[in-house]
């Protein structure tokens, strides 16, 4: 009896987290906004890869924001590397906010210093899913 509760308990918590995780509603999808900063880290890892922008506040401040990407698989069809941003770099991103003013995102789009752009800065809420590559 107490084995099998413990798997139960395990496989609700498993479950549990699997929805929290695929869950898009810390974001506001509703709001974009444009930050101009440096990467500070562009980590390249499962289950989604995650860029740390350095972005100088109001006050002259630098403020660190955590933006959350898709997945290393997906971004790679859509043409991305895992050097793709680099440590110091300068760019332009959009992303839809975190519902609660803390300092983080989900990615839109970046603009390099090229003025190469990857992702879609002027994706809808209604456009359907996002970060999904497209197959060509």
């Amino acid at each position: 009896m107490n084995r099998w509760f413990c798997r139960v308990a395990f496989l609700c918590v498993l479950s549990g987290s699997a929805v929290a995780h695929h869950s898009f509603a810390l974001f506001d999808q509703t709001r974009k906004i444009t930050l101009a900063g440096t990467v500070k880290q562009f980590v390249w890892t499962n289950p989604h890869a995650l860029i740390y922008l350095d972005v100088t506040g109001e006050q002259g401040a630098i403020d660190t924001w955590q933006l959350a990407m898709n997945s290393p698989n997906n971004l790679r069809r859509q043409g991305w590397r895992k050097d793709t941003l680099q440590a110091g770099q300068k760019v332009t991103i959009v992303l839809h906010p975190l519902r609660d003013g803390s300092k983080g995102g989900l990615f839109l789009a970046v603009t390099l210093a090229d003025g190469t752009v990857l992702g879609d800065p002027n994706r809808a809420p209604s456009d359907g899913p996002i970060n999904v590559p497209t197959v060509p």
